[in-house]
């Protein structure tokens, strides 16, 4: 049979038609095309379905006849595609599109399809996008900061007994999903085990989310932490915002310095981790997250529990698995060990030598308190590194702050620990402050804390906040 046989023309044409009947049928929300005049000439199956009328009944009628308010006859007049429009159909409002068809520019007729059955659903849609948009803001933040959110169990460097004790309880945790409560002065490295904690458990391929409850203000936590509804306050989002609980779903939930929780909120996250369900302010609408939470403080919340500043409820829906960790100035073994540990990651950010510590620097390093702990250590070691025009560490190159401490409390009797370690924190706390000028912020990263921390240890120790 030849390939021009008219036979197998009208065979191919046929079956060209059925595949475009086969397409129309398939558009999900339903679809209609009518003449110039606005009369029918095709209906598919899923409008007819949800307009509870058969499809081949509709043919040849006017558009008007068929759909309730239809415009399709007046696109038709002027040639102008409608697109994304409400449409009031079965007592419920849809948004639709109208688009006009030209040949040889003449319209021949107007195709229309129901994009949104509800227009509910475009607000649904919407927020999943805003979720999804606050997620990818979220993610570019954490891979701007690898070297702080890429923490593991190899991370934690140590080799006294309480670090091994401590690296093992972390590690068990691993295997559940109970919450965590994380204990120790600032700058131990409670986030540290925090990250180490998610990135060994089965949720690490989800987001690690971090809120501090001390550095953000009181009216702005809540929002912070549930989210919010569009207009839900002066100058929320006009889409709403997904809080860090709905933003940690499947993942971790980090709530630093817990203790700093107005003790308003504290109820409500107790629902959270209770029920897993919460609304966004401005809302009424329940929402689910699946998430693990783990917290830290460097408070002592039983304390705060007898003084009503905590509720004992979150206390020991929070206190599953509780983990603390010593202070530096009480597991001295390690200083050496994480001192060479952080040189050796700087030198590898900065492409330089292997770099060592003498005899004299590793004696003020081992003799000295450290207030600041580890994060006070870190912030000498890159303050050496800085200005180091050799690869060893001496005395001479460490802050002189450090080494003044050190000379000075070899001479003078050392007193009780309590009194010799808060002596040392308020030389630290004014030497900071006088090389940065009195400036607080400088002064607080000098010393490795939170600005607030810093204000609250000047108060305690008498320091003038506002010197003349």
């Amino acid at each position: 049979m030849s390939e021009t046989d008219p036979w197998k023309l009208v065979a191919d044409l046929l079956q060209r038609l059925k595949m475009w009947e086969l397409i129309f049928d398939s558009i999900y929300n339903g679809a209609v095309v009518t003449d110039p005049d606005g009369y029918i000439t095709h209906f598919n199956r899923p409008y007819g379905q949800f307009l509870g009328v058969k499809p081949e009944e509709q043919i040849g009628k006017h558009c008007t006849e068929a759909i309730e308010n239809s415009r399709m006859h007046i696109v038709a007049q002027t040639g102008k595609a409608e697109i994304n429009r409400s449409q009031h159909i079965l007592g419920q409002n849809m948004v639709v599109q109208r688009i006009p068809i030209f040949q040889d520019g003449r319209l021949i007729a107007v195709f229309g399809q129901v994009m949104f059955k509800d227009v509910r659903d475009v607000g649904k849609l919407a927020q999943n996008l805003s979720l999804l948009k606050s997620k990818v803001e979220l993610y570019e933040k954490e891979l701007i900061n690898l070297r702080s959110t890429r923490y593991n169990f190899d991370s934690i460097v140590g080799s006294s007994p309480a670090i091994r004790a401590l690296r093992r309880e972390a590690l068990q945790a691993t295997g559940n999903d109970l919450p965590v409560l994380i204990t120790g002065a600032s700058g131990t490295g409670k986030e540290l085990f925090a990250q180490a904690i998610h990135q060994g458990s089965a949720r690490r391929i989800h987001p690690f989310v971090r809120i501090n409850c001390a550095a953000i203000p009181r009216d702005l936590l809540e929002s912070e932490l549930f989210g919010y509804e569009k207009g839900a306050f002066t100058g929320a989002r006009l889409s709403g915002k997904p809080g860090k609980i709905e933003l940690s779903h499947n993942g971790t939930l980090f709530l630093d310095e817990i203790g700093d929780l107005p003790i308003e909120m504290q109820p409500k996250l107790l629902r959270v981790l209770e029920e897993k369900e919460f609304e966004r302010v401005g809302s009424t609408v329940l929402r689910h997250a699946n998430f693990r939470l783990v917290a830290a403080t460097n408070q002592d919340l039983e304390k705060m529990i007898a003084e009503g500043r905590f509720r004992s409820d979150l206390f020991y829906r929070l206190n599953v698995i509780s983990l603390n960790i010593p202070p530096l100035k009480d597991r001295r073994s390690d200083i050496l060990e994480i001192a060479q540990h952080m040189i050796s990651q700087i030198a590898a950010e900065q492409a330089l030598p292997p770099i060592s510590i003498a005899a004299d620097a590793k004696q003020i390093l081992l003799e000295h308190n450290w207030p600041g702990n580890v994060r006070e250590l870190a912030n000498v070691l890159e303050r050496t590194m800085a200005t180091l025009d050799d690869q060893i560490i001496r005395a001479q190159h460490l802050p002189f702050y450090l080494c003044q401490r050190n000379h000075s409390t070899r001479k003078k009797n050392p007193g009780t620990i309590r009194s010799v370690q808060q002596r040392a924190e308020r030389e630290a706390i004014l030497a900071a402050l006088n090389e940065t000028s009195h400036n607080k912020a400088r002064a607080a990263a000098l010393l490795g804390i939170h600005r607030t921390l810093l204000y609250k240890k000047m108060k305690k120790y008498e320091i003038d906040l506002h010197p003349a």
